[in-house]
């Protein structure tokens, strides 16, 4: 039987593009575990990316991840079939444009083949006690980039 590991996630951008930092908290349990990473120059989507990608590589053998995010772009991208979309369509959106981090939604899709992903999206700044622990975070990271 697969762990059950909940993983929340946010990402954080000063400007966009701009300094950014990334926030995660892995449980397992009542084991916790904080990672956190930042850019000098990105976008607040590529964080929000890189929090959930860094926090399914952490992981050791394959899991049941419930993943909670404040991330439309992430939440969205996977549920509803477009990062999938995109990529059978070379990084090609619906309209012909091309898919933006496209390098990063790979590395995603890549880890949704190995653990059995369910998200949650929440609303941000909303006083959800791990969300708010992970933008934190995500803005102490995006401060090391800053003069």
């Amino acid at each position: 039987m697969k762990k059950v590991i909940e993983l929340f996630t946010d990402g954080a951008c000063s400007g966009n593009p701009g300094p950014g930092g990334w926030g995660a908290v892995l449980r397992f349990g009542d084991k916790e575990k904080e990672l956190s990473g930042g850019e000098a120059e990105t976008t607040n989507n590529r964080m929000e990316l890189i929090a959930v990608i860094s926090g399914l590589e952490a992981l050791k053998e394959p899991c049941k991840v419930m993943l909670c995010t404040d991330s439309k772009y992430v939440a969205d991208g996977v549920m509803k079939g477009w990062a999938k979309s995109w990529r059978a369509k070379g990084w090609r959106k619906a309209d012909g444009k091309p898919a933006l981090n496209p390098d990063l939604w790979e590395k995603l899709l890549n880890l949704l083949e190995v653990h059995e992903v369910e998200i949650t999206w929440i609303k941000g700044h909303n006083g959800h006690p791990e969300n708010e622990r992970c933008d934190a975070l995500a803005v102490l990271e995006t401060k090391k980039f800053k003069n």
